[in-house]
């Protein structure tokens, strides 16, 4: 098949010729048909999820690997198959796209798909850092497209429930905020050799954007997320949702971005290819409630199958929210308010953003994007956070957790991060070694222009904040 290049999709775009079929306002009864592109677990899922909603069909499964599409063949034998997702991006009887690809695709994917008229569902983290974060918001603007966030939880009615709570004021006012993600993971172990991608696997195509470098990791799907290439890290992995959780529900979105961030951490214990740190420590000062993050990825004690708990609280609440007369700990099914001696005030209970897609179909079918539990700017913002809590991290120096410590020694939340931290070093055999921990940069950042202030803005830092893509597969400057 002759596909359209990618000059051509960008001109057609400009002439807004391409844009043009998906506009229509879609009644009850139409049918609405999804491309699904990346039929990994999470990307199955959401194939799975949209199917579900009544008036919609899995027109066409989309992953570079084979052997993903044979599998999900089976599951949708009406479906069409392809490698390269450009070909459903062809067939105008598409209304809607799902990228659920690697973060590397995450917003070329999306633009181009918009560009060709779709409304799309793109999983979180909406971007590989801000700058393409906001082009994604550009284009999403520029083709009046429906485009949606993958954090389901928002979708959650217990988040209003919370909300309303909070509103009434029995806990106080808020002190700080203390964000957790503790989950285990295990080594991707390291090559000696550069990995040899899959058979059936269109490697160039999987890569799109991300640059052609030896791969030295184990596997090539899902370790992903550990690779500076094509990945986040676990806070661009769980951060969108916790984060994401902080801004809808301490601000209700009216904070876009923190002011200051400073991060430390490492990757401890696993001698592998991994690049991202597997123990990592946030403070965002947003100039109203600060935050503190904490995200560990190993045991509660080596050899335990069993996550961190912060001990303070007893608790791997993802979300703590500190007030002078209680505290409120949850997570994704919900979560517990506490009044100042730890009696239960009120609970709440959550179903996980099951109506998520059907939010999505029910504003692809209104055109209106204001009906978006998860509208695509806030999720870049609530993206973002991650992506400054990572470059925090990857320009930072040599140190230990006494200069951690010291760089906010008056600030007591996180004081207490570096006070638990070593019993959680013990427990797990590790010493530091010179190398193994980075205290980062303090990061300034021009919040109205979406920017690192002057006294941040390095040679380094500019760098890192946008993604050189590979030539062919670059996102769009503009539109």
């Amino acid at each position: 098949m002759n596909h359209k290049t990618r000059r051509q999709w960008l001109g057609q775009a400009a002439l807004g010729i391409s844009a043009l079929s998906a506009s229509r306002v879609l009644g009850a009864n139409d049918r609405i048909r999804v491309a699904s592109i990346g039929l990994g677990g999470q990307g199955s899922g959401n194939a799975s999820r949209m199917a579900k909603v009544p008036g919609v069909e899995i027109a066409w499964l989309c992953d570079p690997d084979q052997a993903a599409l044979d599998k999900a063949k089976a599951r949708y034998p009406q479906a069409q198959v392809t490698q390269d997702f450009r070909r459903a991006l062809e067939d105008d009887s598409v209304n809607v796209v799902v990228v659920s690809t690697g973060n590397h695709w995450h917003v070329l994917a999306s633009i181009w798909a918009m560009q060709a008229g779709k409304d799309v569902y793109v999983e979180k983290p909406v971007s590989q850092n801000i700058w393409e974060g906001r082009q994604l918001v550009r284009a999403a603007r520029h083709f009046n497209r429906i485009v949606q966030g993958g954090t389901q939880q928002r979708s959650d009615p217990f988040h209003d429930e919370l909300k309303a709570f909070l509103d009434r004021g029995d806990l106080g006012a808020m002190r700080h905020v203390r964000c957790n993600h503790y989950s285990m993971r295990a080594t991707i172990g390291k090559r000696s050799t550069p990995l040899t991608p899959p058979a059936g696997l269109d490697y160039q195509f999987w890569l799109g954007p991300a640059q052609d470098q030896p791969i030295y990791r184990e596997k090539l799907h899902y370790d992903w997320h550990w690779d500076w290439n094509t990945g986040n890290g676990e806070l661009g992995n769980w951060g969108p949702h916790i984060l994401d959780d902080l801004r809808n529900i301490v601000w209700r979105d009216r904070i876009t971005l923190p002011k200051r961030v400073l991060a430390c951490g490492g990757r401890l214990g696993w001698n592998d290819a991994g690049q991202t740190p597997n123990t990592h420590s946030i403070y965002f000062d947003t100039g109203d409630v600060p935050v503190v993050m904490d995200v560990h990825n190993l045991p509660r004690k080596k050899g335990m199958k069993a996550g961190d708990v912060y001990w303070r609280r007893r608790s791997n609440a993802f979300l703590i929210i500190e007030c002078e007369n209680g505290y409120y700990a949850g997570g994704r099914g919900g979560g517990t308010a506490y009044d100042a001696q730890g009696k239960v005030l009120a609970k709440f209970k959550g179903n996980g953003g099951a109506t998520h897609a059907a939010n999505f179909i029910d504003a692809v079918r209104s055109r209106k994007r204001t009906d978006l539990k998860a509208e695509v700017e806030q999720i870049h913002y609530s993206s973002a956070w991650c992506h400054l809590g990572n470059l925090s991290w990857q320009l930072g120096q040599d140190g230990d957790l006494d200069r951690s410590r010291a760089a906010l020694a008056s600030f007591k939340p996180w004081a207490e991060i570096f006070e638990d931290l070593p019993a959680h070093l013990a427990a797990n055999e590790i010493t530091l070694a010179k190398g193994d921990w980075k205290v980062g940069a303090m990061l300034e950042l021009d919040v109205a222009a979406e920017s690192l202030a002057a006294s941040s803005a390095t040679a380094e830092a500019l760098r890192l904040w946008r993604r050189e893509d590979r030539k062919g597969f670059e996102v769009p400057e503009s539109f």
